[in-house]
Order: structure tokens, then C-alpha cells, then sequence
């Protein structure tokens, strides 16, 4: 289990019934969460009343109820990195604090490499790995096929005073981008993949993680320079367990590197809680 203690703009207040409470630096959101199975002692919105809810569909979907009107965006930093959030669809805010666990991570591998590194970010959504990689002195492609993502991973850089570093935007679907890059023979040290688990490219792509990751995976490879320094692969999917992701790793990676798998999880103000929020896949090279 790897998780991170180093956010001051973002907590879990309580957890329970299905959701959590949780303050994004001065605002405080209601959010279902699928993990939380437990009951509260406490109705959570007696512990604080929240800002804002989101209130799920019985048709499907959901929506936003506002207790008090916000901006339609925010920052928070992390470290010395700041991100800007914001109430979208699906109940998302546009970034997954939990993943603070990995930027140390990723942050700690490229510095310690002690040579340039390129990273190819996939599935890249807001870019939070992408401030983390370029912080530490990574070059970074960043592909997603959602422009709007995109447009936000640049906010995001820009925030973080790094517009100036070596970033490539890529609005495209991932596989067709991989190859195209197979193709004219362009390599990267390291590649995370975000995948959701269900989606559709920039021109109606459909993905199913279970069916197509294995398969991506090995297309991946062929985009690892000889000489590569880590591979993440990050999992949302209920009933995709850590030991499926190492299982992956292993069997995908061609290099000689070592593989650990984990669930990636977050503090709580209740004693002895922490959320789980999914879990991740790490191929490294062995000298790191």
C-alpha cells in the first residue's frame, strides 16, 4: 500500500454510507465513493456541512447540489506544484490526489537517473504526472483524447511555473498514437498509462480495459528506448487487484527490470482509516 501525507490543500475529513467528506484547501465536497461500504457514525453532513454535493441518479449520471455559490474553479498545491479543480460531470474535480503517491515516486526516479529522461504520458487526463515528471526535469509527451483535458494539463504546467520545460500536447486516441510513433521510431525511458475503464478515442475508439490492456501494453513496449527507467500502470477498475497488474508488467515487459504492484491509497482524519483508490503496476529498471 503506498500513500502520500504531504498535502495541505486537501483532506478526507469522514468517510461513510458511501461517501466521503473532503475539503479541496477552503471548500468542502460530498462525493459518492464506491469503496466506502461502511456505515458512519455520525451522518457526515452533521460532521461539516459541505459546500457542495454530488448526488448520483437513480437513471443513471448524476449532479451537483450547491449549498453556497463557488468559483467555477480553484487551486490547490502540492509540494511545490499547483492544480486547478473544479465540480465536473461524474462527480470528478479534475484531479486524483491519491496519485501524489506516484508523482513522489516518478519525481524520485528521474532525479536520482542523473540523465535526461522522456516520458510518454497516455491516457494523460489532467496532467498531473505531467507537472510531476516535468518538475523534475522529465521531457513529456502528453496524450489524452479529450481536448478539454488537455487544455487543463496546460493550465495546470502553467500554474506550476513550467510551461517553459520540454511538453508536446497530443489530442489523439493512445493506441493509434503509439503506433504512429513505432512507426517513425521515436522512443521514450518512461510511459504511464492512466486507462479508464471504459472510454472512446477522439474518433469514436471504443476501449474496455479487461479486453485491450494486455494487448496495449505489448504495443507500449515497442516505444521503450533501450535504456528505460520506469513504467506505470495505473487501475481504477474494481476486481483489477494489484497481483493482476504485476501479472501484466511481468509478462509485457521485454527488459530486465524488477515489478511491484500496490494498492494507492489515502489518509483519513478517523483514526486508523485509510480510503483505497485503486492500484498501480510499476515496472523499474533493476538499477534504480
Amino acid at each position: 500500500m503506498k500513500l502520500n501525507t504531504e498535502w495541505k490543500d486537501y483532506e478526507i475529513i469522514a468517510t461513510g454510507d458511501g461517501e466521503k467528506l473532503e475539503r479541496w484547501k477552503n471548500v468542502t465536497l460530498l462525493r459518492p465513493d464506491p469503496q466506502v461500504i461502511w456505515h458512519a457514525d455520525t451522518p457526515l453532513v452533521r460532521i461539516k456541512k459541505p459546500d457542495a454535493r454530488y448526488i448520483r441518479s437513480s437513471t443513471g449520471g448524476g449532479s451537483w447540489q450547491f449549498d453556497r455559490k463557488l468559483p467555477d474553479s480553484w487551486n490547490v498545491s502540492w509540494r511545490n506544484l499547483t492544480f486547478v479543480v473544479r465540480p465536473m460531470n461524474f462527480k470528478h474535480t479534475g484531479l486524483f490526489p491519491e496519485q501524489a503517491a506516484n508523482w513522489a515516486m516518478m519525481i524520485d526516479l528521474i532525479k536520482s537517473s542523473n540523465r535526461p529522461i522522456s516520458v510518454l504520458n497516455l491516457f494523460a487526463y489532467t496532467g498531473g504526472a505531467t507537472v510531476a515528471c516535468l518538475s523534475a526535469g522529465a521531457s513529456v509527451c502528453h496524450v489524452d483524447a479529450a481536448k478539454n483535458m488537455v487544455e487543463t494539463a496546460k493550465e495546470n504546467v502553467a500554474l506550476s511555473g513550467l510551461s517553459d520545460k520540454p511538453v508536446r500536447y497530443i489530442v489523439d486516441d493512445c493506441r493509434k498514437f503509439v503506433t504512429r510513433e513505432i512507426k517513425r521510431g521515436r522512443k521514450y525511458d518512461a510511459i504511464i498509462l492512466d486507462p479508464p475503464s471504459f472510454g472512446r478515442g477522439a474518433n469514436g475508439e471504443e476501449w474496455k480495459i479487461e479486453r485491450d490492456i494486455y494487448d496495449f501494453l505489448k504495443l507500449c513496449s515497442g516505444v521503450l528506448s533501450d535504456n528505460p527507467l520506469f513504467v506505470l500502470l495505473n487501475s481504477y477498475t474494481t476486481g483489477l487487484q494489484p497481483a493482476v497488474l504485476n501479472n501484466l508488467l511481468t509478462l509485457t515487459m521485454s527488459q530486465t527490470g524488477e515489478v511491484s504492484a500496490y494498492e494507492v491509497c489515502l489518509p483519513t482524519d478517523e483514526s486508523g482509516i485509510v480510503l483505497p483508490c485503486g492500484c498501480s503496476g510499476l515496472w523499474k529498471a533493476k538499477s534504480n
